[in-house]
């Protein structure tokens, strides 16, 4: 369940995927589905960014902005589910980030309403934000075959302070969210029950921000070594002609 958004991290080694696939040869049809799901997902996102510079405007300051973009939030964070095996990444990593994602939208900042107004609920969204309008614009140029450095020089490159960001929105929210779940036995099952069963969410999400420490690092530096590759990569091809 870690590193939910890691500002861009989400199946980052995507290009390497994304070049076998398209020397594969996607038929057309699945080209298609593929350039739309990623076109509007790229819309949906910029809604988001759009929403949130506009509701800063009105109201002058960043504190609570997260009820201004609470519902498109839900619906294209959850509609990332689309994608899981559908992208040109590895199905259990896309499918790991896209639960963690939908985990800390729905259980952890739906759920709790009391983080709703912690800044660090749009620390995350900021970091999320940025991260798929340039992922999905890279997919969608990608599909077309027609990529421009500057996309792919952005998406190998921002997640270096959007990662770190994203993370620690995640963290400060979910540490936030603790005494609430706590006080009110949020999702928790005590015993004496028929099933002889019990769970303690509040536990759970102290497990789940544990979980960061051994995988944001190795997520981190995978970014970082493919970041190198892909653009060196391109340095190299650009000299050659």
């Amino acid at each position: 369940m870690a590193a939910a958004g890691c500002g861009g991290s989400r199946a980052d080694n995507g290009y390497g995927g994304q070049q076998a696939r398209r020397r594969r040869g996607p038929g057309a049809l699945a080209t298609g589905y593929l350039v739309i799901y990623n076109v509007v997902m790229t819309a949906g996102w910029l809604v988001i960014a759009v929403g949130l510079v506009r509701a800063y405007l009105a109201k002058g300051s960043y504190h609570s902005l997260y009820y201004s973009i609470e519902k498109p939030l839900k619906f294209f964070q959850t509609g990332a589910l689309l994608e899981v095996g559908i992208v040109p990444s590895s199905v259990v990593l896309t499918a790991f980030q896209v639960m963690s994602r939908v985990f800390l939208t729905w259980a952890v900042t739906h759920s709790v309403k009391e983080v709703q107004t912690e800044d660090s609920v749009l620390l995350f969204v900021v970091a999320w934000t940025i991260t798929e309008i340039i992922r999905y614009s890279f997919y969608t140029f990608s599909l077309l075959n027609h990529l421009p450095y500057l996309i792919k020089w952005a998406r190998y490159t921002l997640f270096i302070v959007l990662y770190p960001m994203g993370v620690s929105g995640e963290l400060l929210t979910i540490y936030a969210a603790l005494p609430f779940v706590r006080q009110s036995g949020l999702y928790s099952i005590s015993l004496p029950n028929k099933y002889n069963f019990s769970f303690d969410y509040y536990t759970f999400l102290i497990l789940v921000m544990i979980s960061y420490i051994p995988i944001f690092p190795q997520l981190y530096f995978h970014m970082l070594h493919q970041r190198r590759k892909v653009l060196s990569h391109t340095e190299e091809h650009r000299k050659s002609e």
